[in-house]
C-alpha cells in the first residue's frame, strides 16, 4: 500500500525527496501518515481539499480489496 501511495503522490510534488510515509498499525485499522515539504502541502491538499479527498478515496478503495480499513493522514 505504501508503494501505491508513493506512486499517486510523487508526480504532484516539486520536492519528492522530502516525501515520507509512516505506517501505524492498530488492531482494527492502518493509518498512513504522509509528510511532504511545506511548499508541496498546498498541492497535496488541493483547492478546497479536493486532491486530498481523492487520494483518501483511492487508498480506501484499494484497501477494500484486501478487506482492510486504511486511513491517510496528511501532516
Amino acid at each position: 500500500m505504501e508503494d501505491f501511495i508513493r506512486v499517486l503522490v510523487t508526480p504532484l510534488l516539486d520536492y519528492p525527496e522530502n516525501l515520507t510515509i509512516t505506517m501505524i498499525e492498530n488492531p482494527n485499522e492502518i493509518v498512513y501518515q504522509l509528510s511532504v515539504h511545506s511548499e508541496d502541502m498546498g498541492k497535496i491538499i488541493g483547492k478546497q481539499g479536493r486532491v486530498a479527498k481523492s487520494l483518501r478515496l483511492l487508498v480506501q478503495c484499494a484497501a477494500l480489496r484486501k478487506n482492510q480499513k486504511v486511513y491517510l493522514e496528511i501532516c
